[in-house]
């Protein structure tokens, strides 16, 4: 399979009053496909960090954040296939007393995703459509137009059903949606946090930023559908999993450090030597 090499990384900035201890998810997990071949830290001042891994597999790293300024950056180059993701053709919904055990976690309640309040309207919107790939893609159809994208539409506290009322929300939003309304139906889903640079689409003029998609298991395995771009891309970088964005936060503080600034990269290298 032919590949291609992208850089991705992201630079935060604080400032706190105190040393404040952190967990960051924000590298790559460099599995299946996609290969890290070189990743490097910057801390100003330096850090101690230590690696971790979660009860989803994903990598985190500890570290504490000094009073004062801290910058800290991470960029990691990685091989990712020259093709876009599988579909999922006509894999089938299974039954509940079908699924695997690790799975039936991806139907329950989370912290934003919110099936049971949900429930009615998944029913009426998506009940009577095949139980297969195309209940999903119509559910992504669905999100992807009822939501305008926005950044400042909602905040950290926006569930499901807030943005569900409001019709506006960023990727998280559209993403939590469509996984409501999947389990909802005891379709499992699960939440996908990473890098996705804008390879062989029109460039998006905003500023580069974490995405947010998500994993549907049908037949015997986990596909991806992404409710916010609603078509298959090429070049995911995947840093985390979880029930939704409560357990893929891409930092989390034990204090209220101010963020200065978040940069976020997602490109293709352009000199491969470099």
């Amino acid at each position: 399979m032919n590949v291609r090499r992208v850089r991705v990384g992201c630079e935060f900035v604080y400032q706190s009053a105190v040393d404040t201890p952190a967990v960051l998810q924000i590298e790559p997990r460099g599995t299946g496909p996609v290969s890290v071949i070189a990743r490097s830290w910057s801390l100003e001042p330096q850090l101690t960090v230590r690696g971790y891994v979660d009860l989803y597999d994903n990598p985190c790293t500890r570290l504490v954040l000094p009073a004062g300024r801290c910058t800290v950056r991470y960029e990691a180059t990685a091989l990712v296939p020259d093709a876009t993701e599988d579909t999922a053709g006509n894999a089938p919904q299974l039954l509940p007393d079908e699924l695997p055990d690790d799975v039936l976690i991806f139907t329950l309640p989370s912290r934003f995703c919110l099936p049971d309040m949900l429930g009615d309207e998944a029913w009426s919107r998506f009940g009577a459509l095949p139980a297969d790939h195309t209940r999903v893609q119509a559910i992504c159809d669905y999100v992807n137009g009822h939501l305008t994208f926005g950044y400042g539409t909602s905040d950290a506290r926006s569930t499901a059903a807030d943005v569900n009322a409001s019709g506006f929300g960023v990727c998280r939003d559209f993403t939590h949606l469509a996984i409501s309304f999947c389990r909802a139906l005891n379709i499992p889903a699960r939440y996908v946090f990473g890098y996705l640079p804008d390879l062989d689409v029109p460039p998006d003029p905003a500023p580069m930023d974490f995405a947010a998609w998500m994993e549907v298991w049908l037949g015997d395995r986990w596909w991806t559908f992404d409710p916010r771009n609603n078509r298959p891309r090429k070049g995911r970088v995947l840093i985390g999993r979880g029930r939704d964005a409560s357990d893929v936060a891409m930092v989390t503080t034990f204090g209220a450090p101010a963020l200065e600034s978040m940069t976020v990269t997602a490109a293709e290298d352009p000199e491969p030597g470099r």
